[in-house]
């Protein structure tokens, strides 16, 4: 009974210490998920991460199993994670992109991305490159020796050593919480102990795991920085001015617009045949009747009420009717004194 209690106590402690590194990591994992939220989405692809690391001791790294005596990051080998985006002109689009990446693998960096396209007569290609940091500078140099105009250029650089740092030593707690563990389950009897340990002993190896994969992570983005470039081959004034005309296009417009105007007048032939016409006639047949009738009014008028004088006989005749009865006059007068 007193070994099952020791046991219980044992497995107690190393609960706490682990729950003690769980929310370190957590607090840990939280300003790594920080720094990447700046980076570029191609800064996590391709990674190949390093063996796995052991714990962080002085100036040099201990325990873990393929990188045991490999020297960790001091105060003169700080992690730095460098990314940058560049827009450059160049002449020729595919004779640039190989330049660049000629330039790029020189420095020992690779392409871990690649986007073109073309609209307008525009054509445009963005590449991502993963540089080794001890060559960035010359990698960038090398770049601008390919553009024919920078646009624009922008880097940055965020230091990472002390979260390396800190990720290794908690680890350095975490092994020796797992050696703890399994020193317990080696005496451990009962199946209870044995199944509370072994909890605890999964708990603290995946912990493990995941803080050593932030560490990797951090390491691999501190080797290699990610830079974007984006390659643009202007258009000419000259070829922006010729490409939207089109001389058979024009002439199909013109044709389009003149089969539009001939339809157009025999549509309105045809309503004026089909619909004027008839229309015309009833109307005319209408308006017969009213012109006959007027015509007949007028007549009258000018032949008087009925039963008086008809015009050039009675008194009211016209100056024309007067001279003609004044020379009928003379006429007989001249006649009586001839005799």
């Amino acid at each position: 009974m007193g070994g099952r209690k020791w046991v219980a106590v044992r497995v107690l402690a190393i609960a706490m210490v682990v729950a003690s590194c769980g929310s370190a990591a957590v607090d840990t994992q939280g300003r790594n998920g920080t720094l990447e939220a700046g980076l570029p989405a191609a800064s996590a692809a391709g990674l190949a991460f390093a063996p796995e690391q052991g714990a962080v001791k002085g100036d040099t790294v201990t325990g873990g199993d393929a990188a045991a005596g490999k020297a960790a990051p001091g105060a003169d080998q700080a992690l730095i994670v460098k990314t940058g985006t560049m827009v450059v002109d160049v002449a020729n689009l595919d004779a640039a992109l190989a330049r660049a990446q000629a330039s790029v693998a020189a420095a020992g960096g690779y392409v871990s991305g690649s986007d073109r396209s073309g609209q307008g007569g525009q054509q445009v290609a963005t590449m991502t490159y993963r540089i080794p940091a001890a060559t960035w500078d010359v990698a960038l140099e090398g770049l601008r020796r390919v553009a024919t105009s920078i646009e624009k250029e922008q880097t940055n650089a965020v230091e990472v050593t002390g979260q390396v740092l800190d990720l290794g030593a908690r680890i350095t707690n975490l092994r020796a919480t797992e050696a703890a563990l399994q020193g317990i389950m080696a005496k451990a009897t009962k199946i209870p102990d044995v199944l509370a340990v072994q909890q605890q002993l999964t708990d603290v190896q995946g912990q493990i795991e995941q803080l050593t994969t932030q560490q990797q992570h951090l390491q691999q983005q501190a080797a290699f920085g990610t830079l974007s470039v984006t390659f643009i081959v202007p258009v000419v004034a000259v070829t922006t001015a010729t490409t939207g005309w089109d001389p058979g296009h024009q002439v199909d417009q013109a044709t389009a617009q003149l089969i539009e105007l001939g339809q157009g007048l025999a549509s309105v032939a045809i309503w004026l045949v089909i619909v004027g016409l008839p229309s015309g006639l009833v109307l005319l047949l209408v308006a017969i009747p009213f012109v006959w009738a007027a015509r007949r009014v007028r007549a009258r008028v000018r032949r008087g009420p009925p039963g008086g004088p008809s015009w050039g006989t009675g008194p009211g005749a016209g100056p024309r009717a007067g001279a003609q009865a004044a020379g009928a006059a003379g006429a007989g007068t001249g006649a009586s004194g001839a005799a």
